[in-house]
């Protein structure tokens, strides 16, 4: 039993991260991994041993959001994310990597629920195909369906199409 709430507290972290992607908002976020973590805790006795534990995890805070989304509509608020280090790892400077930061944050919001799950647990989370496919309940084939149709609208919205413009434009 120790052992797995220890299993479980190391994939807290990943929880978050996908909580924040589906959600938009650090305080529903924390809920929404509360009451995944609440689920899975007396659901213990179901999970087949052996089991990868994250994939299981992340599938129940999906069906517990999506749960969710059906009884109330949650406003979203604007993203303000710590930039910690990343400048160095970039070349570029905090302020330029916050915004490109925030107008990534705002054009993930801008995707349809379905595609951001997948482009986030694809592309952010490094879940493989199957896993992703596994943890949202639908065929592999309609995952990588959402997840292009996803980093195409991605793309285009970080370029200016669609209904957001990035707030940062290089001028040489």
């Amino acid at each position: 039993m120790d052992e797995l709430k220890w299993r479980v507290a190391r994939e807290v972290p990943h929880l978050r991260r996908f909580a924040f992607a589906l959600t938009g908002r650090r305080e529903a976020a924390d809920d929404l991994v509360q009451d995944a973590l609440e689920r899975a805790w007396k659901k213990r006795h179901l999970r087949r041993q052996g089991g990868a534990l994250r994939p299981w995890l992340f599938k129940i805070m999906y069906r517990v959001f999506l749960n969710g989304r059906r009884r109330a509509v949650v406003a979203q608020e604007e993203f303000q994310d710590e930039v910690h280090g990343l400048e160095e790892c970039s070349g570029l400077p905090a302020q330029e990597m916050r915004l490109r930061m925030d107008d990534m944050r705002r054009a993930l919001d801008a995707l349809p629920g379905e595609q951001r799950a997948a482009v986030v647990l694809v592309a952010l989370e490094g879940v493989s195909y199957d896993q992703a496919a596994n943890m949202i309940g639908v065929p592999v084939g309609t995952l990588r369906s959402r997840l292009f149709r996803g980093r195409e609208k991605l793309q285009g919205l970080m370029r200016g199409e669609g209904r957001m413009a990035p707030r940062l434009r290089r001028v040489k």
